[in-house]
Formats: structure tokens, C-alpha cells, sequence
């Protein structure tokens, strides 16, 4: 695989497992130093990575608090030297409930991970990359953010908020040369699926049933996505929400 992305740090959020797992992978194995973040203190991909001969961190980071997210980007900083990429991928799924039974705990946690955690997130990385006079940020959006889901209305919300959001950055930042863009996940084989669905055969082969392609998305094909948003192939597209759903939301 021809090493595009040497030299090049890449910071990618919910590092842990699942898109975010397979996101670091991907850029590592394009030759770029990646710094895995996420609150849960899980070392697995980290080990993945060295044991592949790969470079990579761990930081600790909860994306809703905003010293958390200073520290993340500094500490990238200071341990690569730069920052070029970001995929702002870590989020939660939340509670399931009709809008007027969604509780404000739920609301205000989901919003405050999914939707704050992005926002913070670039807060902190466009001003380095400002820096260098270039820079690609993937923010990690859903199919929930194209189209209504009845029972996550703050989940919904959140996806919806990240795209817009990530259309507001790219118009304010294409100039200085850093591109923004989302990527809109349709039903992936990750463990927030695994949670939503309860691993229930019956209740996941439905989903597969609503999939125009027939079965469900794996993390390395979203990766994928992300990498070719980063990566100067796609040097003309900013302010893209890019559906890798299987063809859901074109129903």
C-alpha cells in the first residue's frame, strides 16, 4: 500500500473500537502517526498499530469537556510536532424514547458528546492547523443526520447538528486551506450496533432487511471514506456530508 500520509498526524476520536479502530488502522497503514482518543482507557488498537510496526498514542478524552480536548490537541502536538488530520468520530447512541419521553439527562449527554464533542474538538485542531496553512477534518455524522429516526430524537439531533456544523466550518476555513467534511455511517458492524440491536439476530437481520445491498457495513469501508476525505485525491470537496450507507437514504 503506497505510504501517502507520511510524515503526516492524524487524531482520531472513539479510537477505542469499531470505525474509529479501523480509521486509525487505515491511516497508519498510509504511513501517518495517529493519536487514538477516547474515554474509555482501551488499548487494543494501540496495540494493533506497534505490533504492525505502526506509530501511535493513546490520550484519554472525554470530547464533551473542553480541558480534555485542549489537552488531547496539545499533546498530539507536542508529541508529533503537527496536526493534519482529524476524524472527530467519538459518540454515543443514547436512550431510546419518543421526543416527549426523551429525558433531559439523555438529551444533554448525547448532545454534549455528539454534537459539543465535534465542535470542541475543532475548536482546538483549526487553529493548528491555521499553523501550517493546511489541514482535512472528517467529522463523524450518520444517516441520522440526512433523514428522521423515530425513538432517538436526540441522537437525531445531534447528527443533524454535526452536519451543519461541519458545512459552517468548511465555508469559514477553505480559505486558510482546511477542508471539512462528514461522514454520514448508514447500519455498521460496530459495537454501538451491538448495543442498539442487544446482539439480537432477529432484531440486526431486520436492519439487514432495510439495507438496499443487503447486509450491513463494515468499519474499514467507512474508514475508507475517511481516508479519501483526508487525502488529496478529494482536494476539490469541502463542506460534503458523504453517505457510506449501503444505499439507505437514497430510498
Amino acid at each position: 500500500m503506497e505510504k501517502t500520509f507520511n510524515d503526516k498526524v492524524a487524531i482520531v476520536t472513539g479510537g477505542s473500537f469499531g470505525i474509529g479502530r479501523a480509521t486509525a488502522i487505515a491511516f497508519v497503514k498510509r504511513g501517518a502517526k495517529v493519536v487514538i482518543a477516547d474515554w474509555v482507557e482501551d488499548h487494543e488498537t494501540l496495540d494493533i498499530i506497534k505490533k504492525d510496526g505502526g506509530e501511535a498514542i493513546f490520550v484519554k478524552c472525554d470530547i464533551s469537556k473542553e480541558e480534555d480536548v485542549k489537552n488531547l490537541v496539545d499533546h498530539a502536538v507536542k508529541h508529533f510536532g503537527r496536526l493534519d488530520f482529524a476524524f472527530n468520530n467519538a459518540g454515543v447512541e443514547g436512550h431510546t424514547a419518543p421526543t416527549a419521553e426523551c429525558t433531559i439527562e439523555n438529551w444533554d449527554k448525547t448532545i454534549g458528546v455528539n454534537l459539543k464533542g465535534p465542535w470542541l474538538c475543532m475548536k482546538y485542531e483549526i487553529p493548528q492547523m491555521q499553523k501550517q496553512g493546511k489541514g482535512a477534518i472528517v467529522n463523524n455524522a450518520s444517516i441520522a443526520g440526512l433523514v428522521g429516526f423515530p425513538g432517538i430524537p436526540a441522537y437525531v439531533a445531534s447528527k443533524h447538528g454535526v452536519i451543519g456544523l461541519t458545512k459552517n466550518a468548511a465555508l469559514e476555513y477553505v480559505k486558510a486551506g482546511i477542508r471539512v467534511n462528514a461522514v454520514c455511517p448508514g447500519v455498521i458492524k460496530t459495537p454501538m450496533i451491538d448495543r442498539f440491536t442487544g446482539k439480537d439476530k432477529t432484531v440486526e437481520q431486520q436492519f439487514v432487511s432495510m439495507e438496499p445491498i443487503g447486509r450491513l457495513g463494515q468499519p474499514e469501508e467507512v474508514a475508507e471514506a475517511v481516508i479519501w476525505l483526508c487525502s488529496d485525491l478529494s482536494s476539490f470537496v469541502t463542506g460534503h456530508a458523504m453517505a457510506v450507507d449501503g444505499g439507505w437514504v437514497a430510498q
